[in-house]
């Protein structure tokens, strides 16, 4: 029988030239060398010869989306952790324990006057300790900004 085979993984795809028949009312599997393609009928796949990639169109940000202030204190530099959550059965699944972060308003008393600021309760304590002038200083925090 003449024919191609082209291979598919652990399945072979069998085009005949001789396979046409009147009686059949479906077309054929047939082998097309000028196109370079093989057309299957059953699974509706065309297996080209020539592969040509093409690369998916880059997703271009927004210029108005809305900034998302990030789970970091600014004083201390504490973010989050990566853990594992351990159930049970002892399956391990992945998953963030974030900053304890919390909006406070603070005497400032160079400036003489409140400033607000999201800050981790770590942060809130050396500030009580330290002052907040002497944290900021160290964190290279300018707190006439805010």
């Amino acid at each position: 029988m003449a024919g191609s085979a082209v291979s598919l993984g652990n399945t072979f795809v069998f085009a005949s030239m001789r396979s046409i028949s009147s009686t059949n009312t479906h077309k054929p599997s047939s082998f097309s060398p000028q196109l370079g393609f093989l057309n299957s009928q059953l699974s509706g796949l065309k297996i080209s010869s020539q592969t040509s990639l093409k690369l998916p169109t880059p997703i271009v940000a927004s210029p108005f989306q809305p900034i998302v202030a990030k789970r970091v204190c600014p004083f201390t530099g504490k973010k989050s952790n990566r853990a594992n959550k351990v159930s049970f059965s002892n399956h391990k699944t992945k998953k963030l324990q974030f900053v304890n972060l919390q909006y406070k308003r603070v005497w400032w008393e160079a400036g003489k006057r409140f400033v607000k600021l999201r800050l981790s309760t770590k942060a809130l304590k050396t500030i009580e300790k330290n002052g907040l002038d002497a944290v900021a200083k160290k964190a290279g925090i300018d707190l006439s900004k805010k």
